[in-house]
């Protein structure tokens, strides 16, 4: 009995998202240890090197600690909240994921029963790829505040707390930066959106350098969106909802073991996604010197883009002391929210004035 080929395609996806979610969270441990140390070079010292050669090891003794800790649970608790958190704040950071597209083109494997089954470079190819980033990425916020919630703790509380102002408030000027790039680019799919990369004002196309980023307004974009992005992902300087200095722990005060390690995977797989998100929609995606020609040069210019975004992130980490939470949310109302708007603005007149 022949399978369906819709069947057969189906299984195929969502064996391919199992890989892709496998490969996140393996990146999530192999990104702890190279951000500590690079970190440690940024600052003059040496950094993990005691498990393996270089350190290089330490991911596994992480690993081993994380599962084999003592699972405490506080009696004080709301325990079916406090232990739905953690996941609730890490797998909106898997899925967003779903959308990334890190290649132009599907590629045939083999036949099955005569159909043909493919392995696409993206696991959705949704005309709305923009606004499920947003819609997903804002979801994250939930298990944050309902683990300091749930915690039944002042200083979790006000992480909580903290975290659903913050988070909330960059939103907006993220959205506003994207709906500059929406407006230039005329689509909301992410694919589309590289292809539209490829050419800088029709010149250029051989080398697919017409990235989004060179455009004047859509740079401002990129920065704009790029801090939101890092307060969106509660990374330094916008680290607050954790602070350790005034908050213990902040959300994760109550958490420990494994659990502990759901949030603080959470952190690293927004922060391995978000690069892969700007990689896509400013820095031409899989877009490079023959790309088109040679399609297997396509994932590796995409790994180079979203390697040297992470790098960025950790680069910030050991530059920028950590903000004080009111000036962070006066620096969002009264500066890059304005700002976000006045460039959109700007970016729509721009393009009548092109049109017309």
């Amino acid at each position: 009995m022949a399978l369906d080929p819709q069947v057969i395609q189906f299984l195929v996806v969502l064996i391919q998202g199992f890989i892709i979610a496998t490969v996140l969270m393996l990146g999530f441990g192999g990104l702890t240890v190279v951000e500590r140390k690079l970190v440690a070079r940024f600052t003059l010292r040496y950094g993990p090197n005691r498990v393996g050669p270089y350190g290089s090891l330490q991911i596994l003794a992480d690993m081993l600690k994380m599962f084999f800790k003592e699972e405490v649970i506080p009696g004080h608790v709301d325990r079916l909240v406090y232990l739905m958190a953690p996941a609730m704040s890490l797998i909106p950071a898997l899925i967003a994921i779903a959308v990334v597209p890190i290649a132009n083109e599907p590629i045939p494997l083999f036949e099955v029963g005569g159909t043909t089954i493919t392995l696409n470079p993206w696991i959705a190819n949704i005309n709305v790829g923009i606004l499920y980033l947003l819609a997903v990425g804002s979801l994250g916020t939930y298990g944050v505040v309902l683990g300091g919630w749930s915690s039944n703790n002042k200083y979790s509380l006000l992480g909580g707390l903290r975290t659903s102002a913050q988070m909330l408030s960059y939103e907006l000027p993220m959205g506003v930066a994207l709906l500059s790039v929406i407006l230039f680019a005329g689509t909301l799919n992410l694919n589309e959106m590289v292809q539209a990369q490829g050419c800088f004002f029709g010149v250029g196309c051989a080398l697919g350098w017409g990235w989004f980023i060179f455009v004047p307004t859509l740079t401002l974009s990129f920065l704009i969106y790029f801090i939101s992005a890092l307060a969106e992902a509660g990374r330094a300087p916008f680290d607050l909802p954790e602070t350790e200095n005034e908050l213990i722990g902040g959300f994760a005060t109550e958490y420990g073991a494994m659990k502990f390690g759901l949030f603080f995977g959470a952190e690293y797989v927004h922060v391995i996604v978000i690069s892969c998100i700007v990689t896509t929609i400013f820095l031409g995606g899989w877009q490079g010197p023959l790309a088109l020609q040679i399609p297997m040069l396509q994932p590796i210019y995409f790994l180079i883009k979203m390697v040297v975004m992470i790098f960025m992130f950790i680069w910030i980490r050991a530059s920028i002391p950590r903000v004080r939470f009111d000036k962070m949310m006066r620096f969002c109302w009264k500066f890059l929210l304005p700002l976000g708007m006045v460039n959109l603005a700007v970016t729509a007149l721009i393009l009548a004035i092109l049109n017309f």
